[in-house]
């Protein structure tokens, strides 16, 4: 089966597409035959540094958190998924075999549920990891109703889902954009649209004057952003924090990590049901075939798509 594989950092031959084995799924597992794979900033960052500079990850690997496709073949134990059936799958790139960038891929069943009703599997391709992201980060910060959240990157995709969320929550939603993207990002559910960027602490303290309760940081601006909050409230970030102390005041960091919500059945379920429901925006920002990974993963690197370039296979 045909597999983006990643061989170099950079230069000519770094991402091409390969023919590798697949092998059949084990208890517990299903086989899913791959139409769209979602390109997200981890695969750029794994391409990047070769894996995330830990060594865990070498080249030639397969990249790849997101997939939609139908059922292949069923492990023993499996009763909820068909051969046939249209699924989406949040896939751990870190795998032996690789990630979700493959026509063949292994998947835990824990990991995969029914796309959304009306959705297509393109769209439904963009939903899994960011979705989970964004409630892992809102699980950590775990905001009552009626409390107020500040989130930075709100044009982005994860951004999105996570003004989405908050807010079905009954969270007051304070969300960044640029001039052009403020109608888009109200869209999503926000209660007051900031100014992105050097503007966006003195606007949210102007909303609030003793500072949000919390801040979800999908921009990765980490600690230009704890001005805007209140003493005692709480940072989710999602590409780490610095190796400095925690800020003052008695704000905590709340690194996310969306690798402990791969199993999280219920959390993928109710995705979908968000995103059937169109309480969640799915963005496509175009489609591509695999041999053009290359290009797509630049195009993600430099940043201003709204929505997820997709791998068509």
């Amino acid at each position: 089966m045909r597999a983006v594989t990643v061989h170099a950092a950079d230069g000519p031959g770094a991402i091409s597409v390969e023919d590798r084995p697949v092998r059949d799924p084990q208890e517990g597992e299903v086989l899913l035959r791959v139409a769209a794979a979602a390109v997200n900033p981890a695969d750029t960052f794994m391409w990047r540094t070769l894996g995330g500079g830990g060594g865990s990850m070498q080249p030639p690997f397969t990249p790849g958190l997101d997939a939609a496709g139908t059922i292949a073949a069923v492990g023993a134990g499996v009763e909820r998924f068909e051969v046939g059936q249209e699924v989406m799958a949040v896939v751990n790139a870190r795998r032996p075999e690789g990630g979700a960038q493959a026509e063949l891929v292994v998947v835990p069943a824990a990991s995969v549920v029914p796309i959304p009703a009306g959705r297509s599997l393109v769209e439904s391709a963009t939903l899994p990891m960011n979705g989970l992201t964004a409630l892992e980060g809102l699980a950590m910060l775990d905001l009552a109703p009626g409390a107020t959240l500040a989130v930075t990157g709100s044009a982005g995709v994860l951004g999105s889902y996570v003004v989405a969320l908050a807010k079905g929550r009954g969270v007051r939603v304070i969300a960044d954009a640029k001039p052009d993207d403020a109608a888009l990002v109200a869209g999503f559910g926000a209660d007051d649209v900031v100014p992105r960027g050097d503007g966006f602490v003195d606007a949210v303290r102007a909303l609030v004057p003793d500072g949000v309760d919390a801040v979800y940081d999908a921009a990765a601006i980490t600690r230009a952003a704890v001005p805007a909050i209140r003493d005692g409230g709480a940072i989710a970030v999602v590409r780490g924090w610095d190796d400095q102390d925690d800020p003052e005041r008695g704000i905590a960091v709340q690194a996310v990590s969306v690798g402990k919500a791969f199993g999280k059945t219920e959390w993928l379920t109710s995705l979908a049901a968000d995103a059937a429901a169109g309480r969640l925006p799915l963005r496509v920002a175009g489609t591509c075939p695999p041999e053009e990974a290359e290009d797509a993963y630049l195009r993600m690197e430099a940043g201003g798509l709204r929505g997820r370039l997709v791998l068509t296979f």
